[in-house]
Formats: C-alpha cells, sequence, structure tokens
C-alpha cells in the first residue's frame, strides 16, 4: 500500500506540472501570475528528493542498516574498527568469507528507492521534475543533486568498480554498467558541470529549505565542496591515469570555487544519533582495531582519548584493540575492549573535512602539481585542523616528535595474534625523506584524521599501501583473496545477478580479474605511488 500511494502522488506531481508547463513564459513575465505558495509548493516537488539523497550517502537509521552498508565492510577492512562479535561462526567479512546479505545494502542504499533507500533513482527524479516544471532557474537543483550523486557513487565504484551511473536516466539502458575508467570520467564532467553552472546562482537562496548539510545552503559553499570532491578524486586516479589527475587535480587547485579549507562537510543526522555508537558502546559489535592501538599509542597521540574509550576491562591496561581476522569462539572473548568513543556522539555525520583537504594538497604538492603549495605545511595544516577537530591537545609538540614510531602488537589473549608494526614512520615531517616516505606520513596522518569513514581510510589504503595494516590470521575466502595483498573490493550483489544478470556479466568483463574481493580495481594498480 505504501508503494502504490507513493507512486499515485508522483503522478499527481507529474501532471500537475505538465498541465502548468503550458503558460510558464508567461508566469515568468508576470510575478502576480503564479502565487508565492505555489512556487514553494514546486520547490517542494523538486527538493523532497534531496532528504532521500543526503541520507543514503552514508545511511544512519536503522543502525543496524549502517552496520551492513558500511561497518562490517571498509570500517573493518580500514584498520579502524575490529568486531569481537565471531558473526556466523566467525565465518563473515571479518576473516574474508564475504556475505552477499551483508554486502548487498551497499548496492541498495545506493539504487533501491524503497523502504527510505535510493540515492540514484531521486537523482533522476529531481532532474525530470525540473524539466517537468521549464523554470530554466531549476537547472541548480540539477547540479547539486549531481555533486551529491557523485559523493555518494564514487564510494559504490570504490567498492565494486563498474557501477549504473551514466545510462541510469535513461530507462532503456538503465541496468548498464560503466567500467570504473568511464564512472570516474563521468564523476569530473558532472562536477565541472555543476562547478561552473552554479556560478550564476552564487546569491540564490531556493536550497536553503532543502540542504541538511553544514552549507546551509549556501551556493559558493556547494561549489566549493564540489570542487575539493574533484580534488579528493583527482588523487584517487593519480596513480592509473597521472595525466588525467594533475589536469583534475589543477582545475580544482585553480578554480573560483575554492576548497573546503576552513569548513568540514556535514551533514545533519535528523536527531538520530550516529550509528556507530549504538554498535560499539550498546550492542558491543565494534571496538578499536589493533592497527588504531599500534598507531595512537606509539605515536602518543592525544587524539585517542576522542577516537575511543579505554577498555572495558581495566586489566587489558588503557586502550587496547583487536586485530581483523583472528579466531573468536564467543564475543565475551574480546568483548572488553576498547568501544569507539565521542568521536562519533556529536549530531552530524562527515562527509569531508578541512584535515582531508589539507592532505589532498600535501599529496598534490609531493607530485608537483600547480598550484598545491608546500607538501610540509599542508602536512602539518592536516594534522592541527585534526587535532582541532577532535578536541586535542599538544599539536604543536606531536608535530616535533621526531622518535616516536607505531608500536607492535600484543594481543591481550592469544599471543599467536601478536604482531610487529611494519614501519618506523614517524611524526615530524622528513622533507629530506624520499616521496614514498613523505607519502607514507600524509597517508598515515590522513588515515587518523579521516575517522570513522571507514570508506575512504580503505581507498586509500588501497592506493597507496598505508598506513600499514595487519594481515588477517584467519582466511576463508577459498583462496580468492590473498592475506598479504588483503582484500581489494567486494564482488557483485545477488539481487543485480538475480534480476539484471546480462548487464553483471558484462560488468564483470570489465574487472582487471574475476568477480572475486581479490581483485584490485582500475585505479589499485599495485604498482609504486611514483
Amino acid at each position: 500500500m505504501k508503494n502504490i500511494l507513493k507512486y499515485t502522488l508522483a503522478s499527481v506531481v507529474a501532471m500537475s506540472l505538465s498541465n502548468c508547463t503550458g503558460d510558464f513564459e508567461d508566469i515568468n513575465t508576470n510575478p502576480n501570475g503564479i502565487s508565492q505558495e505555489s512556487l514553494t509548493q514546486q520547490n517542494n516537488h523538486i527538493g523532497s528528493r534531496f532528504s532521500p539523497m543526503f541520507s543514503n550517502v552514508i545511511r544512519v537509521e536503522p543502525a543496524w542498516n549502517y552496520q551492513l552498508q558500511q561497518n562490517l565492510n571498509a570500517d573493518i577492512f580500514s584498520g579502524y574498527m575490529t568486531s569481537p562479535t565471531p558473526f556466523a561462526g566467525n565465518i563473515n567479512n571479518q576473516t574474508y568469507a564475504l556475505v552477499n546479505g551483508w554486502n548487498g545494502f551497499i548496492w541498495s542504499d545506493a539504487y533501491d528507492a524503497n523502504d527510505g533507500n535510493g540515492v540514484m533513482p531521486y537523482a533522476r527524479e529531481i532532474t525530470q521534475q525540473v524539466e517537468l516544471s521549464g523554470d530554466p532557474n531549476g537547472v541548480k537543483f540539477v547540479y547539486l543533486s549531481n555533486i551529491i550523486k557523485v559523493m555518494a557513487m564514487h564510494r559504490i565504484s570504490d567498492v565494486f568498480g563498474p557501477i549504473r551511473y551514466s545510462k541510469f536516466d535513461d530507462y532503456d539502458t538503465t541496468g548498464q554498467y560503466d567500467s570504473q575508467e568511464e564512472a570516474y570520467n563521468a564523476f569530473f564532467a558532472d562536477l565541472d558541470e555543476a562547478i561552473n553552472g552554479l556560478e550564476s546562482f552564487t546569491e540564490d537562496a531556493q536550497f536553503t529549505a532543502f540542504d541538511q548539510s553544514s552549507l546551509g545552503g549556501d551556493i559558493g559553499q556547494w561549489r566549493a565542496f564540489a570542487n575539493t570532491l574533484r580534488l579528493r578524486l583527482a588523487i584517487r586516479v593519480s596513480k592509473v591515469n597521472p595525466t588525467l589527475a594533475q589536469t583534475q587535480g589543477e582545475l580544482a587547485l585553480s578554480s573560483n570555487a575554492g576548497l573546503l579549507e576552513s569548513q568540514d562537510m556535514l551533514v545533519d543526522m535528523g536527531g538520530f544519533v550516529h550509528p556507530v555508537l549504538t554498535i560499539s558502546q550498546v550492542w558491543g559489535d565494534i571496538a578499536m582495531s589493533a592497527e588504531m592501538e599500534s598507531i595512537l599509542t606509539g605515536f602518543k597521540d592525544n587524539r585517542i582519548s576522542t577516537l575511543f574509550n579505554t577498555a572495558l576491562d581495566p586489566s587489558l591496561g588503557s586502550y587496547k584493540g583487536i586485530r581483523q581476522g583472528i579466531e573468536i569462539e564467543a564475543k565475551g572473548e574480546y568483548g572488553s575492549h576498547s568501544p569507539i568513543g565521542s568521536a562519533v556522539s556529536g549530531s552530524n555525520k562527515i562527509w569531508m573535512t578541512a584535515a582531508e583537504v589539507a592532505f589532498l594538497k600535501a599529496e598534490a604538492a609531493l607530485r608537483g602539481w600547480t598550484g598545491a603549495g608546500d607538501a610540509k605545511a599542508n602536512y602539518e595544516a592536516g594534522v592541527r585542523a585534526s587535532f582541532a577537530q577532535f578536541g586535542a591537545s599538544g599539536v604543536e609538540a606531536y608535530l616535533a616528535d621526531t622518535t616516536s614510531t607505531p608500536a607492535n602488537f600484543v594481543d591481550a589473549l592469544n599471543p599467536d595474534n601478536n604482531i610487529a608494526y611494519n614501519s618506523n614512520v614517524k611524526i615530524a615531517y622528513n622533507e629530506a625523506g624520499s616521496k614514498e616516505e613523505q607519502l607514507e606520513q600524509i597517508i598515515t596522518q590522513k588515515w587518523i584524521a579521516m575517522f570513522p569513514d571507514g570508506q575512504e581510510a580503505w581507498s586509500e589504503f588501497r592506493r597507496t599501501g598505508y598506513p600499514r595494516l595487519f594481515p588477517v590470521v584467519v582466511n576463508n575466502s577459498g583462496g580468492t583473496i590473498d592475506s598479504d595483498i588483503q582484500i581489494r573490493r567486494i564482488n557483485f550483489v545477488d539481487v543485480e545477478k538475480n534480476t539484471n544478470g546480462a548487464n553483471v556479466d558484462a560488468a564483470v568483463g570489465m574487472l582487471k580479474g574475476p568477480d572475486t574481493g581479490g581483485t584490485r580495481l582500475w585505479w589499485d594498480t599495485g604498482l609504486s605511488n611514483f
């Protein structure tokens, strides 16, 4: 009944809009020809589609949806968190036995418009509603929805590789996939069009009522966000296509849209708590990772008290993490390790931070891109911004630390899980180091700063190999995922295979190998960073 009502209302909206477009020119030239109430209603027909888009880039409610959309995949694959719960007898994503039922939520939150899901269907509806309205000023809503769409869909592509994107709006081709290279080219095109197209709307306030972000409907700030997103994606493709990366990166660095260098991009959770808070502190299903313990304690990093709480069992020490992919018989074994801390207790979810922007510029400078500035200055600005974001003290002493390195990991319960940290990366920026050594410093600090967004952290680890993450002890992949190389992607979801099989088969042919978690994505070359 709910779906029938939704489609009926959509038909009424379409009919009402098509009935008024015939005299739209007269209405535009005569401000008395349409009431403000009617104009507001028309904008609602368009603007109401933004709410599910904002909600599903990172879905926070219900918490179990986020747990399946991101937490039990990217959040753990990134080295941020580990679950003490041996789901399905310890044969699950953590031990590389990929659970298709779990991972299907990554896809459905982007494509399925039922039950509050969906990004792509609502972006298509915004385009359709703007076309039906006949108002040329409505194109600003298309530009804005395309920015959110790129924000959402580059994450989906960074999980699966090929996705349904550039052909989605045409019902004759909606099931067809782009290769990841084609998708990224489409992302850059959509961002460029939005950045340029929104320039004439910087004083327009009509998006304010629909903007759920910290940008408050400010079109100028949305241009800056889109431009910063362009820089993020340029860095992402810097190894596979250095020419494209530098071209797009320098466009971002020189654009009059600017970058979000002093402002975080946050999205209001609508009164809900961050799902990681529920998953960790209420359900006890996620805790500190071994890598986080090694890096933060080894660096004597004051951010640790915000990112994590002390261990529930004092005998474990102040902060204690869990190594991913170990043998766990019961939840009680590791359930008293450090839960997630107050970093996720605010009223917003993070899409991008000023700290990330500084680290993007640091790497761009290291790669010699015009307009990036100085790598060391950007690196230090990123660390300072992160300390400020997490309310940590002592940043100047931290940046001057030339000796601290990540600590070796000691499992509190099973010495078979102990492992040495495979790097002596330090904090104080070493301009005399090789480019590879400098990049490891940049990405290690970027990794800390992007917490709790495991999706971006996992992508950066796959692209660069940094920070050094520990291999799993138990590998239940049946040989499809190498423990040392680690998981590179997630296989295509069952619902697509069952309903869109021919196009999925074509998409598999766009991969570098079989449809498994061991196949590298297009931008994941496995080659040297320089």
